[in-house]
């Protein structure tokens, strides 16, 4: 665009009096919303789905967080708080894995029901609070999420029984399932599109969730556990039970630094999607004030925008925005609408992508816990095998894996722009060698050699998946990118519950499950090489 006008300063210069506002012309009306359309991809109101004023505002308040730039509240606080929810996500699947020894031996049940009740909890906690963030807030989502998964954690740590463990697994699990979607959402209707790629760094803290469980897991399971399953009483076997209540509580200390320690103000546009503009402006206004700039937003242009597209003035028939509740929930679900959906399916060439990236998140997740989940149960067990059963050498072991894990997460990001390599290259080449090691794991004769061949799994790993987060999004259609995301999700957590099942079914004391996961990596890698776009250097669709 040639003009480096913002469309929230352009608005403002031409704001007088209420009065001579509403004697303005409808062309000079529609010049403002030409302007702000072209920050942006352009679709008709029928193609995408979504209120049209609802979506007109929800234009001017992005243009008003460019306007504002990047400051102290979203560039260090929310950047910090957001990823607590980064962390909790991959912490607490590292849990239950690192955990399921001694309470199988506590307990004397089948461990892959207590990763089948956790599964079940992630994909009701993320389709839950996917929708409540929409209907309560964001705000009270946002920080609740943390609070359930302590409460229910600290609580799992008194079970009496299997039954009462998996079924509170399930339960702090539903809160888990949550972090993802709502504080998504929070961090990107806080920063400007212009630094929206600061979602794919917020990666790196779930490598650390993985590296911070390892270590409290280390000193505590190994040195207060049971050596076996013949002998173990509660009294003997408290250190699973203390791990429980320390990252429990590590979430409670997480709540309180978002709730009482970190200001965190309200979504401007869920507050604006409620009808409460004024508000919304009032938040906007306070964003700008805590980083130290100002802001040009001002209710009056909602309420042109209202006036435009709602019909208030009587001319146009066109219904005004629902701010209802129900109404909230209708525009969340209707990324599923047909319009949305169809969309992803639009041509050969983009239902080839799209079916090729809902097969490569099923896939992946189903091989990343069948084998991740349990890999302190396999360390233990190779550990047995090769005559060091050690439960000091087997946390310490997965400490050095989580630590391995962490530069792989930052090496995802330089990998992605390399030429000739780009997205699709990084995707395809670190998902194969994940698959490469997990088959070359099972001939390890020693147990450095099996500790070896893990580091390099959990290395490729960290890469694959954050290369498969930041893709993704860049690979749908910019008005359908919710519906890819949610549908992509949906595949990865139900194929996510086939784990445990197939663990079940599939004794753990055989290679099996690694044979299966390692398989689905190849074949994963080898689908991501198929993919028909590469995003590198490119604006998204």
């Amino acid at each position: 665009m040639s003009s480096p006008t913002s469309p929230v300063q352009l608005a403002r210069d031409n704001s007088g009096d209420s009065e001579s506002r509403k004697r303005a012309s409808s062309d000079d009306v529609e010049a403002k919303r030409a302007i702000t359309v072209d920050t942006h991809d352009v679709f008709s109101e029928e193609e995408s789905g979504v209120d049209p004023v609802y979506q007109a505002k929800a234009r001017l308040l992005n243009d008003a967080f460019q306007e504002i730039g990047m400051g102290k509240y979203q560039q260090w606080y929310l950047f910090i708080v957001a990823g607590f929810g980064w962390f909790s996500d991959n912490l607490w699947p590292i849990v239950t894995g690192l955990i399921l020894d001694p309470v199988v031996n506590e307990f004397g049940f089948q461990g892959p029901f207590l990763k089948l009740g956790q599964n079940i909890g992630l994909l009701v906690g993320a389709a839950f609070w996917g929708v409540g963030s929409d209907v309560w807030g964001r705000k009270w989502c946002f920080n609740i999420t943390l609070f359930i998964t302590g409460v229910f954690a600290i609580a799992a740590g008194g079970s009496p029984n299997a039954i009462a463990l998996c079924s509170l697994a399930s339960v702090w699990s539903v809160g888990v399932g949550g972090n993802l979607p709502v504080d998504s959402a929070v961090f990107l209707e806080f920063i400007p599109a212009s630094h929206q790629w600061l979602l794919t760094v917020l990666s790196i803290w779930w490598a650390f969730g993985q590296l911070v469980g390892s270590l409290v897991a280390w000193p505590l399971i190994a040195d207060f556990s049971c050596a076996s399953a013949a002998d173990c009483p509660r009294e003997s076997n408290m250190g699973w039970r203390y791990f429980l209540y320390t990252m429990g509580g590590l979430m409670m200390l997480m709540f309180v630094l978002r709730f009482f320690v970190f200001h965190m103000y309200e979504s401007p546009k869920y507050l604006m999607g409620r009808g409460r503009d004024e508000e919304a402006v009032e938040i906007v206004h306070k964003v700008a004030r805590y980083n130290g700039r100002t802001s040009s937003l001002t209710l009056e242009m909602l309420k042109d925008v209202e006036r435009t597209h709602g019909g208030s003035n009587g001319v146009d028939e066109k219904p005004a925005l629902d701010t209802s509740a129900k109404a909230a929930v209708l525009r969340k679900l209707n990324m599923f609408s047909g319009v949305h959906v169809k969309s992803l399916f639009a041509t050969r060439k983009l239902a080839y992508s799209t079916t090729l990236l809902i097969v490569l998140w099923a896939f992946i997740g189903l091989a990343f816990p069948l084998y991740n989940g349990f890999l302190t149960f396999f360390l233990a067990l190779r550990g047995a095998h090769f005559g060091d059963s050690s439960l000091y050498i087997t946390y310490r072991n997965q400490v050095i894996v989580s630590v391995i894990g962490v530069p792989g997460a930052l090496l995802a990001g330089w990998m992605v722009e390399l030429p000739y390599l780009g997205r699709k290259g990084t995707l395809a080449i670190s998902t194969l060698i994940t698959g490469v090691f997990l088959f070359a794991s099972t001939t390890a004769r020693t147990s450095n050699a099996f500790l070896g061949w893990n580091c390099g799994f959990t290395f490729a790993s960290n890469i694959m998946y954050g290369v498969l987060y930041a893709v993704s999004p860049e690979l749908f259609p910019t008005k359908s990118r919710g519906t890819g995301n949610a549908i992509v999700a949906s595949a990865n957590r139900v194929f996510g519950i086939m784990a445990p099942i197939i663990a079940l079914y599939a004794d753990l004391s055989t290679p099996v499950p690694v044979y299966v996961s390692g398989a689905l990596f190849l074949v994963s890698g080898l689908i991501a090489l198929l993919l028909p776009f590469e995003p590198r250097g490119k604006a998204s669709l």
